[in-house]
């Protein structure tokens, strides 16, 4: 992960004149025109009016400066105000929160409604580890969810500000059975429309849904085939066999396009005994975006062993989880401190992957 400047080096201001516009923001019309002069004995009242106008500010600087693997002091400062406004016990229940994750989700979606791909991958990070990845050819998900782990209604994504998701990928992966990674109504409408869900065979076993779910082998190292799109086109997938401690099993898919661009996402994977073959990924397979927890184990040694292109760390402030659990943004500057590039997004982000030239 590189160090924290002021501006991208792909970013950088050609003049004073233009670093000023970049800067410049209307500070006294950006608060709330209803604002009180006070909030004498309403301290709820005073934490999610800070909530609005935090991530109203946040806001604005993740669209000023969109994700780069050369990070900067702004987009810092925002992921260290999200920890701070996501760090609140009522997070979920706050309105200000709910709606700052829904319009997040619905420009993301509108975006992959407008984009087409030409060269590489264009990476939408939605929530938590729900993750969407487009090619020319292909689009796949992974651990897509509407977010009810949050236990409150108002937070999770409604069915119809979800459903132009679904209809635009050829493929979910499941890497395991808790909620907050698998969304049986996500799942369904998936197979509904003639689409692959790839799933551990232990996810929804006592259901119906259990008999309509693509379970692969999970073999380390070897390439399977999953036809998606009616069979017009073929993915290549190795279904690692990871687990989440010693009795989850959670798989960690290896995708690889037409294109021949490879994604790993990990899930919940988090076992020393995986290691037996995390360490030798690399060997068999070339690894573009490697899409771990951000608190997986050992992660200079996980690097290491898939020998990715790119780095995309996931599983931040997830609002189902205990306040100690609700893992950090800015944690990631210290895990991910390893010799590959590192790319922090936020909910609702996206990036545009170009492989390295070799």
């Amino acid at each position: 992960m590189c160090l924290i400047t002021i501006f991208s080096c792909n970013r950088l201001p050609e003049s004073e004149s233009s670093l000023s516009a970049m800067l410049e923001y209307d500070v006294p019309g950006a608060i709330t025109v209803d604002s009180p002069t006070n909030f004498f004995g309403r301290p709820e009242e005073y934490l999610e009016w800070e909530a609005e106008n935090t991530l109203r500010l946040v806001d604005e600087i993740l669209l000023r400066f969109p994700p780069d693997v050369e990070e900067n002091i702004l987009r810092y400062s925002a992921f260290q105000m999200l920890d701070l406004v996501f760090h609140d016990v009522e997070a979920p229940n706050r309105p200000a929160v709910q709606n700052f994750f829904h319009n997040r989700f619905e420009r993301a979606t509108r975006e992959m409604e407008e984009t087409s791909v030409e060269d590489g991958a264009m990476i939408w990070k939605l929530y938590n580890m729900s993750i969407v990845a487009r090619t020319a050819t292909v689009t796949v998900c992974f651990d897509l969810v509407r977010a009810h782990s949050s236990r409150v209604e108002e937070f999770a994504v409604p069915d119809n500000m979800m459903m132009p998701v679904i209809d635009q990928c050829d493929a979910l992966f499941i890497s395991h059975r808790h909620r907050d990674h698998a969304d049986q109504w996500v799942a369904q409408t998936f197979i509904d429309q003639g689409k692959p869900v790839v799933a551990p065979p232990e996810v929804w076993e006592e259901e119906p849904i259990h008999d309509h779910i693509t379970h692969l082998e999970r073999l380390a190292h070897e390439l399977q085939v999953l036809p998606v799109q009616s069979g017009q086109q073929e993915l290549r997938v190795v279904v690692y066999p990871g687990h989440q401690g010693t009795t989850i099993q959670n798989n960690v898919p290896l995708i690889i396009t037409p294109e021949d661009i490879s994604f790993v996402h990990t899930g919940d994977q988090s076992n020393d005994e995986d290691f037996e073959w995390i360490d030798k990924v690399g060997e068999f397979h070339h690894v573009d975006v490697y899409i771990p927890n951000t608190w997986t184990t050992d992660p200079q040694r996980a690097a290491a062993g898939y020998n990715p292109a790119l780095i995309l760390p996931a599983h931040e402030n997830e609002l189902g989880h205990v306040i100690a659990h609700r893992e950090a943004y800015i944690l990631n500057y210290r895990r991910w401190n390893v010799p590959y590039p590192v790319l922090m997004m936020a909910w609702g982000e996206s990036y545009h992957y170009l492989a390295p030239l070799n």
